[in-house]
């Protein structure tokens, strides 16, 4: 009876980080906006180049104080990496827009990918969900989370979709301004949406009856 509570503790220590822990906690998402925010500042007050080295050098920055506070590597490098290739387009193409161009493909790629995984009755909420936290993908064997999930998937579907149409008009326009402000305001707040209504869609589901239909 005594070498119970240490194993069944055991599980939660050793728990896999959930996105959160991942991406660096609340200030990591954070930061990970501030080199769109520096780029959309500097290219209004200068011009493209200072606009492109400042969003280079924050990302940078951004970099080191998270090695610095011994925060997870892979945020930090990969957030460099995207924050780079976008510069590296708005150099080659000389228009300020085409630093938003990785973001546009991105947002139209996440769509298709949540829309085909409802088809094909995959809903990537789930199995992303569960593949962060390590529980396997048992829970497409209970109708009620794989309904659950497959609306959230849906409620992600159109998020990103909303982000291609919307800023994607904007950067049609050669509006670069417009477009980082929309890419602010649909970034993190938009996502923060879709996880609310992921988690509500899944707590309602494990609270129903688990029928067979």
């Amino acid at each position: 009876m005594t070498a119970g509570p240490p194993e069944e503790s055991l599980p939660t220590e050793r728990r896999s980080p959930t996105l959160l822990e991942q991406m660096g906690g609340v200030p990591g998402i954070i930061a990970s906006t501030i080199p769109v925010a520096v780029f959309v500042v500097v290219n209004i007050v200068a011009t493209l180049q200072p606009a492109l080295i400042a969003a280079l050098a924050s990302g940078v920055g951004i970099a080191v104080w998270r090695i610095a506070r011994k925060q997870p590597l892979q945020p930090a490098v990969s957030g460099l990496f995207g924050v780079g290739i976008a510069a590296f387009i708005a150099y080659r193409t000389g228009e300020a827009r085409g630093f938003y161009l990785p973001g546009l493909i991105y947002s139209a790629v996440l769509a298709l990918a949540f829309l085909v995984s409802v088809i094909v009755r995959w809903p990537l909420a789930g199995v992303i969900w569960h593949g962060i936290n390590g529980d396997g993908q048992s829970w497409r064997r209970d109708p009620r989370l794989l309904r659950a999930y497959t609306w959230a998937s849906l409620l992600w579907t159109l998020v990103f979709a909303a982000r291609l149409v919307v800023q994607g008009l904007l950067y049609n326009a050669d509006a670069p301004t417009w477009l980082g402000i929309g890419r602010l305001a649909m970034g993190y707040p938009l996502v923060g949406v879709a996880l609310l209504g992921t988690v509500w869609a899944v707590t309602r589901a494990r609270r129903l009856p688990n029928a067979a239909d």
